[in-house]
């Protein structure tokens, strides 16, 4: 246990003081407290680590000193808070002896320091703005902003700090001027802005600071090693199977109370429709006990209260959402079940597409944002599966006929390694799929056993810089198959690595007596490699067709991340396929690029393009008002412009028809494969989710940088596949392109992009 001294008590008592528009409060000395099993879970982390990573050798008790930068990075990204003296302290004091605390004694006495320095800086600089909200501000200055600090060295001194506060905080009155607020009401919103961001510092616990410590030393490894806490590992155990056990519903904050969001399809709240979105959930209990008032609760508390066992009660005290009357409340019992969440399941469309001869060709494009498969432990029955749900749209697809396929896997992050082993043999005959590397360099080579084919017919893979891990190796697969035409962004990710998850408790026997739960470790144990012997690391897949993107005019990718796994190769296991040639590829590309040379629409996307990458490229932002509004008045009118373009071209989507998905069948493993599915199952982070798990908080949408940026939001884009989408529309103008060209009678054995009669037939 530790119990955190009080650094800089002067400076606070002056800083406290009454105002005008209320008072920062001191808060109580907080103590940070790690039990006996928590700090043996430490120690057994950093010796899997040691043991098990694929790359092991790479870090030493030497390595670990840069963690006090990058674990004061992860709190002050900015350099905004923490002073240079805190830096040149903590070194000092942690740097060499880092290791030996953390692997040896389970002590991560360090990070609670620097988070307390911190909170205590954060705290010091709230009082400064909370004053000088106080003065006056002048907006006709000379001065300019910067906007990105990450790269700067911490601040000198709080002299440097004051005056680095005086350009930010008058940036940030700016920012509510130019929305046409006064400055009283800019003022007040800033001011509430500061009180949000201490009440959020206060709510952070002992579990969130040891979990981004450990991820902190994870990552002396690879950027893909993590330690999640009990409670992330259970979200990722969500994700990973799109499965819940709750009430079924999607939950937010607003003004310190627990707002319904969404009712999700089938859940046990949908099901009773009772519960409405807006309705207030003020307090909650189970069968027997006293209601415990949730108003000013963390969001995550309020979330573990809810969930609970499937067949158990819950029983909510609500403020409807259309009460006349404040004080109105009534209960709503639901019992807790299984909750699918449909929305991150595949989904699909099939699209009616002219050629060129004036005909109308019928595509189909499924859309997949994770691997997502069943999970091994649950045995509650009906579990999702990305191939599963996959097939039975192709299915659905070929029921109506289609002339082709667009398999879209953009900003899909991975999942499941199994998953896309199978999901790829939906389209091959047979085969194998990726080979795997272990730290001992064994490879093993993973295959699609099935000989049938799901889909034999031309095909497309869309990708993005964000299509990783799987989404990579069904791509890279496909593609070295020749049996699909890769397009999108200039490369995929680069996420060439295999992880795998491993409960801590299963290092304890009292734990797993007990069934206390603990935290987990996904860390990287192998390398993937396509059927051709390149690996996904680093490089990604290099799409056939690439198609401008603002996605590659930001630094993003497995090359900008920090001690990435370097790319490499081994020799090529043995297929039936090849890449497509350049008697298919040139005709397609050169198809392609007229296009985008002629088509308004990709005259619009490059116009977003450029405008982004002027954005990108400013360093400063001035502080003069007046100039501050003309830029906004630029910005803005170029927006309407955008937008009436977006609106026009919009007008010519193609016609589609969308397909919905049944719910899941009984997809549990055999209980005989479980042991090694665990072992050579790769599990990952899927990609972020437009929306948040079930029964917990909701996170914003990602903007498509290729579809519709710079939206005024006057008229909000439609969603799915009624928004504008160029790289979607490419690709299926690419496919009818290679339906045409398989039209030619050279390609009567095997037409492009189809499905390769076996060798033996």
């Amino acid at each position: 246990m530790i119990v955190l001294p009080r650094r800089f008590v002067a400076l606070l008592t002056a800083s406290l003081i009454a105002l005008s528009s209320g008072m920062l409060e001191a808060r109580p000395d907080r103590t940070f407290t790690l039990t006996r099993s928590e700090s043996k879970e430490i120690s057994n982390f950093i010796r899997l680590l040691e043991e098990a990573h694929y790359n092991r050798e790479a870090v030493t008790a030497a390595s670990y000193p840069p963690i006090v930068t990058t674990f004061m990075e992860d709190w002050d990204a900015q350099h905004l808070f923490f002073l240079k003296s805190d830096a040149d302290s903590f070194n000092t004091q942690f740097g060499e002896e880092l290791y030996w605390n953390v692997r040896t004694l389970g002590n991560i006495d360090p990070a609670f320091q620097m988070f307390q320095r911190y909170e205590d800086r954060v705290e010091a600089r709230t009082a400064w703005v909370f004053r000088r909200l106080q003065g006056e501000f002048d907006t006709g200055t000379s001065e300019q902003f910067k906007v990105d600090r990450s790269e700067v060295n911490w601040l000198a001194n709080e002299s440097e700090a004051d005056a680095v506060w005086e350009k930010r905080l008058l940036f940030e009155i700016e920012q509510e001027l130019l929305n046409d607020r006064d400055i009283d009401e800019a003022k007040e919103r800033v001011r509430k802005r500061y009180e949000r961001r201490l009440k959020n510092l206060a709510d952070i616990e002992t579990h969130e600071i040891t979990e981004l410590f450990l991820t902190n030393i994870a990552q002396l490894y690879d950027p893909h090693s993590t330690y999640f806490s009990a409670e992330t590992f259970e979200d990722f155990s969500i994700q990973m199977r799109l499965q819940l056990v709750g009430i079924g519903a999607l939950l937010g904050m607003e003004e310190d109370e627990c707002v319904i969001k969404e009712i999700i399809a089938g859940g046990p709240a949908d099901l009773d429709k009772r519960l409405k979105p807006n309705d207030k959930i003020i307090a909650v209990s189970q069968d027997g006990s006293e209601p415990i008032e949730l108003i000013g609760m963390k969001l995550r508390k309020i979330v573990d209260k809810i969930r609970g066992e499937r067949g158990t009660p819950v029983h909510l005290t609500i403020q409807p959402a259309d009460a006349v009357d404040a004080s109105e409340r009534k209960e709503i019992i639901l019992t807790r079940d299984v909750v699918n969440l449909d929305s991150a399941r595949a989904r699909g469309a099939i699209f009616e597409v002219p050629d060129t001869k004036g005909h109308t060709k019928s595509v189909g494009v499924i859309s997949l944002p994770t691997f997502y498969g069943p999970d091994p432990s649950n045995t509650d029955g009906a579990q999702n599966s990305a191939t599963a749900d996959i097939a039975e749209l192709i299915s659905q697809m070929q029921e109506t006929g289609i002339d082709g396929l667009v398999l879209d896997l953009r900003d899909n992050g991975g999942g499941l390694l199994s998953e896309a082993i199978d999901l790829t043999g939906l389209f091959i005959e047979q085969g194998p799929v990726v080979q795997v590397r272990s730290y001992y360099g064994d490879i093993k080579v993973d295959e699609d056993q099935d000989s049938s084919v799901r889909y034999a017919g031309p095909l497309a893979v869309l990708v993005s810089k964000f299509s990783a891990s799987a989404s990579e190796i069904v791509a890279g697969a496909l593609q070295n198959y020749g049996r699909a035409v890769v397009l999108g962004d200039s490369s995929t990710h680069g996420k060439g690595t295999v992880q795998t998850v491993y409960e801590m408790r299963n290092l304890d026997r009292r734990m797993l007596m007990t069934g206390e739960k603990s935290g987990a470790a996904k860390f990287t144990i192998q390398k993937f490699y396509l059927p051709s012997g390149s690996s996904t690391q680093l490089n990604g897949v290099v799409p056939d067709i690439v198609l401008p993107s603002i996605e590659d005019v930001m630094e993003s990718g497995e090359r900008f991340l920090p001690q990435a796994l370097v790319w490499d190769e081994i020799q090529t296991t043995e297929f039936n396929g090849a890449p497509l040639d350049a008697h298919i590829l040139s005709p397609l590309r050169e198809a392609s690029l007229a296009r985008r040379e002629s088509l308004e629409e990709f005259k619009f996307l490059q116009a977003n393009i450029d405008w982004f990458t002027a954005r990108q490229e400013e360093k400063f932002i001035s502080l003069n008002l007046d100039q501050r509004i003309e830029r906004r008045d630029a910005d803005k009118a170029f927006r309407e412009q955008m937008d009436e373009r977006r609106k026009r071209l919009r007008e010519e989507n193609f016609a589609f028809t969308e397909f919905l998905l049944t719910p899941p069948e009984d997809q549990s493993p055999d209980p005989v494969e479980v042991a090694d599915e665990k072992i050579e199952t790769a599990t990952e982070l899927p990609a972020p989710a437009t929306t948040a798990l079930a029964d917990a908080e909701t996170s914003a949408d990602a903007d498509d940088m290729d579809g519709e940026v710079l939206s005024t939001d006057e008229e909000p884009e439609p969603e799915g596949y009624a928004r504008l989408d160029v790289h979607l529309r490419e690709a299926l103008r690419v496919i009818v392109d290679a339906v045409e060209i398989g039209n030619n009678p050279v390609y009567a054995d095997h037409a492009p992009l189809t499905a390769r009669p076996s060798s033996g037939g």
